[in-house]
């Protein structure tokens, strides 16, 4: 049961990280029924540009600088594969573009830093600490809480503050929070950024836990949408509680099955979410007018 236990805990710890990822899926699908694909490498150069600049400066201060590199990379993914798109109304043009944006992303960390993967220093004590005989490092808890928090400073904004208003109009209805006069395109733009920011910020976090190196986001990623297809795409404790499911799923089978298959529960619940829910769990399926 402790060893159960201990897997529960690191489980969530990793199903916190696939949330945040997912949850970035999210912003963009609510404001444009788009998604980029290039999620995990917006992860990926948050942590490079966070281990470069860690090098320079202390951990804490280096996060402010990350997450604004991590807005402008999403601004420019919009702006060059998501915005012609919409414009032609091309159905599935952005799929391909935000595709390939993330392979160039990915040639170019490995140009700029190497093919190799690298330890990223931890700002916190790597030794774990003890709770009723399970041990937890330290780390792993600022995942947790770094990744409710974001999630909750949004959902605050968009409650609170009336640009996070007329995101939330733009999600509901992006024609009719046009004719009101807002700015959707320019909500769009916004969603991406903050998309983008939350993976940097997922990246920075996590570095830290695991090897860093340019290879890193692409798993992450994609696991990442898995999530947000099980939770549902239009649903924030969704992609909590997708997250969770996964994460411990994957801590799980690979002690008491093998590693090689930690990855088989997640594809098969992505499978049976598809079959019987499409929408996710938590999702609710949208009737469109023609």
């Amino acid at each position: 049961m402790e060893i159960f236990a201990q897997l529960i805990l690191s489980g969530i710890a990793l199903g916190m990280i696939y949330g945040l990822i997912a949850f970035g899926y999210q912003l963009t699908f609510a404001t444009s029924g788009t998604l980029n694909f290039g999620q995990g490498e917006a992860l990926m150069l948050g942590a490079m540009v966070g281990l470069t600049l860690v090098g320079h400066m202390n951990y804490w201060l280096m996060i402010p600088l990350v997450l604004v590199f991590g807005a402008l990379q999403g601004v420019l993914v919009e702006r060059l594969g998501v915005l012609p798109a919409l414009k032609t109304k091309s159905e599935f043009g952005w799929i391909m573009t935000t595709i390939s944006l993330a392979i160039i992303f990915k040639n170019v960390a490995e140009n700029v830093w190497g093919h190799d993967d690298v330890t990223f220093p931890s700002p916190l004590p790597t030794a774990p600490l003890q709770f009723f005989g399970l041990r937890v490092l330290p780390m792993e808890i600022l995942v947790v809480a770094g990744a409710l928090a974001v999630m909750l400073a949004v959902e605050i904004f968009n409650r609170k503050s009336i640009y996070g208003k007329a995101v939330v109009a733009t999600s509901n209805d992006r024609d009719a929070a046009g004719l009101m006069g807002i700015n959707t395109g320019m909500v769009i733009t916004f969603s991406y950024a903050l998309s983008s920011m939350t993976a940097a910020f997922a990246g920075v976090l996590v570095a830290p836990l695991t090897l860093t190196g340019a290879t890193m986001g692409a798993v992450l990623g994609l696991k990442a949408f898995a999530v947000a297809i099980i939770g549902g795409l239009n649903s924030g404790m969704g992609v909590i509680v997708g997250g969770l499911i996964l994460g411990i799923a994957e801590t799980t089978t690979g002690y008491y099955i093998s590693t090689g298959y930690k990855d088989v529960p997640g594809l098969l619940l992505l499978l049976l979410v598809l079959a019987i829910k499409p929408a996710g769990m938590f999702g609710k399926s949208v009737i469109k007018k023609v």
